[in-house]
């Protein structure tokens, strides 16, 4: 690969294989400068391909510009937004000698909120722009919201365009408490705030000379040095089944396993496991990987798990260790974002997504939104409409065997979706959240699926 500026030697799969690895996601309102944000980290860090640096030239070129517009690297998501296309979050990979990186650039217009709870429900961190100009604003207020309810563990604020206020210690200060202060409130557990000017280049890979009244790390520093705890192998362990593997081949007449990518945890030869939600119980008799036998093996590997005793297992069931079960149950109560154009309302059914298995539900109650000004909950809405952050009581009709999202990202995260035409409507995450309104009676619906 050929480096944009200076040469510089690729990493080894070696150095590659010893560095760390750091999701993360960037989220901003429109115009406050996420495209250049993002283009600027890439330019800098090395992370362009001559062509593609040639090519953004050139464009700049030609609308007259006499430098570069790094913005134009991210163009492909506005040039779908002007066709009239659904807008997705678009992923790039880069890395330094310190760090690998997946980020997860989602778009900012208020209508595609919703595709930033994709881009950051796998996410370590997330970068929130401001424009320094107009400060904390409603959208800067939801993204905040998202970043809490996924529980993402590190969000840096990115005051940008200091350059258009003079680079006022002042105005970036007061962004920053009012920030903060809201972030904190919802339950985010760590806030860095950076004074940045994407354009010029200040504080995202190099420090800046005109603020020298801030002495924390620039952008791409903190990237690479902030703490990642992937201790999902250390967490419940839990096995969904996507698919039983049956040769009845000559040369494996008898052979059953149940494939499937851990989800978390460790699976070992010898344990005890349980099919959930039938509830039997058997043994792993052996672990395939790559089509060899381990002893052992944790996520993310994709695995197929052999067990002792021919019990009916089949694509949806979960495979848990026999002491460390989940409750199953047909009572789901979570916090949503809702992601579809058409509103969810009580009584509405659906097909709820958990995992590997999909089973029928029905939208029993709506206790609370989030009104994301003041963090108040208005209570029992009646409806949630996209982009909308609220509770919601749902009953399903076969039991689920669900783990508290506080407790796992991904076997506490579920999907709603319109049995009508398979759209997505709404992503939850089970249990409490930033914001748990006061239980209230669920009311009975007799109309259609009642379980």
């Amino acid at each position: 690969m050929t480096s944009t500026t200076e040469p510089t030697e690729p990493l080894s799969v070696e150095q590659l294989s010893a560095t760390t690895l750091l999701r993360f996601a960037t989220a901003g309102s429109v115009d406050d400068g996420k495209s250049t944000l993002v283009g600027r980290l890439l330019h800098d860090s090395k992370s362009i391909l001559t062509d593609q640096l040639e090519a953004v030239e050139r464009a700049s070129a030609s609308r007259g510009q006499d430098t570069p517009d790094l913005a134009l690297l991210t163009d492909g998501l506005r040039a779908e937004r002007e066709q009239g296309i659904t807008i997705d979050v678009a992923y790039r990979y880069f890395a330094t000698a310190r760090r690998r990186f997946i980020l997860a650039d989602t778009p900012g217009h208020v209508q595609y909120t919703r595709n930033m709870v994709t881009g950051a429900s796998t996410a370590d961190l997330a970068v929130v722009l401001v424009d320094a100009r107009n400060g904390v604003i409603e959208q800067t207020r939801r993204h905040a919201a998202v970043a809490a309810l996924l529980r993402v563990p590190h969000v840096v604020l990115a005051v940008n365009k200091m350059d258009l206020v003079e680079y006022k210690e002042s105005v970036f200060a007061a962004i920053a408490e009012e920030f903060t202060a809201y972030a904190s409130e919802l339950g985010v557990p760590e806030i860095t705030a950076i004074p940045i000017s994407a354009l010029a280049g200040d504080n995202v890979v190099d420090a800046s000379a005109n603020m020298d009244w801030y002495g924390g790390p620039t952008v791409l520093e903190h990237l690479e040095t902030v703490p990642v705890s992937h201790d999902l192998a250390h967490c419940h362990a839990r096995l969904p089944v996507q698919y039983v593997i049956r040769p009845q081949t000559a040369e494996h007449p008898d052979y059953r396993g149940y494939a499937g990518q851990i989800a978390a945890g460790t699976f070992r030869v010898g344990e005890s496991v349980t099919v959930l939600p039938s509830g039997r119980t058997t043994k792993v008799a052996g672990i395939d990987l790559l089509g060899k036998p381990v002893d052992i093996a944790w996520t993310p590997q994709s695995v197929t798990l052999l067990l002792e005793d021919d019990i009916d297992v089949s694509r949806g069931d979960l495979l848990v260790p026999s002491k460390d079960a989940p409750p199953t149950t047909q009572d789901v109560e979570a916090t949503v974002c809702h992601v579809a154009d058409e509103p969810l309302t009580v009584g509405h059914r659906v097909l709820l997504k958990h995992g590997t298995r999909t089973v029928k539900a029905i939208v029993k109650d709506i206790p609370s939104r989030l009104t994301l000004d003041d963090l108040s909950l208005h209570p029992h809405p009646g409806r949630l409409v996209a982009n909308d952050i609220g509770r919601v009581k749902i009953r399903t009709a076969e039991p689920l065997p669900l783990d508290a999202y506080a407790d796992s990202r991904r076997t506490g995260a579920f999907i709603l979706i319109d049995p009508a035409d398979g759209t997505t409507l709404t992503a939850g995450m089970v249990g409490e959240s930033f914001a748990a309104p006061q239980p209230v009676k669920d009311e009975s619906d007799d109309d259609g699926w009642d379980f």
